[in-house]
């Protein structure tokens, strides 16, 4: 509760001041990329993969588990806390309240999970490095963006990607759990063959 009663330290709102309204197009972008017109369509996708990558399918079960896990728990403790947003804004303002940041919780939850996912899979060294240092600048950039256009303090935003990772942990633990293993029963040497 300390966060939605307390005001933001004045270290962070001095780096939230610096933040604002910069690269204002590519903030708006980046946040696109975490509304349900977005994450459906790539959900969907995903499943159809795992139905067809029988050597990726708990990696990609994993990391849509993870998502609608840090979706759902970032909007009931948006409703727990009832942080009001910050009350400036750039290009949208949006109603909902503010902490944790729904859209730092799937950054992390969803496209940091998957840079890991990455890295740790079967594919050639470039691509696995490449790839995940992509998806986590990506999930960085997200949690930029939300603060970049006054969606968030940056509490929020640390709330959120705290969440975020408490989920794909979650997830990969569960799996670890029930499969021996995030490459699930496929084992590393049908993740070659696929």
């Amino acid at each position: 509760m300390m966060v939605s009663r307390n005001p933001e330290p004045p270290l962070l709102l001095a780096w939230e001041r610096a933040s604002f309204d910069h690269s204002t197009l590519l903030a708006w972008r980046l946040t696109q990329s975490c509304y349900p017109s977005v994450l459906i369509p790539i959900g969907i996708v995903l499943v159809i993969l795992a139905v067809l990558l029988r050597a990726w399918r708990v990696r990609i079960l994993t990391s849509v588990v993870s998502l609608l896990i840090s979706w759902r728990a970032a909007d009931f403790f948006q409703h727990f806390f009832e942080r009001p947003r910050p009350v400036d804004w750039v290009v949208k303002h949006e109603l909902t309240f503010s902490y944790p940041s729904s859209h730092a919780a799937i950054a992390v939850g969803f496209y940091g999970l998957w840079a890991v996912l990455l890295y740790s899979s079967d594919l050639p060294k470039p691509v696995r490095v490449i790839g995940s240092l992509l998806l986590a600048i990506f999930a960085a950039a997200i949690c930029w963006a939300r603060l970049a256009l006054g969606a968030h303090y940056f509490t929020d935003v640390l709330g959120g990607a705290l969440l975020g990772l408490s989920a794909a942990l979650l997830c990969t633990a569960l799996v670890v759990a029930l499969f021996g293993g995030i490459a699930g029963p496929a084992g590393p040497e049908q993740n070659r063959a696929a």
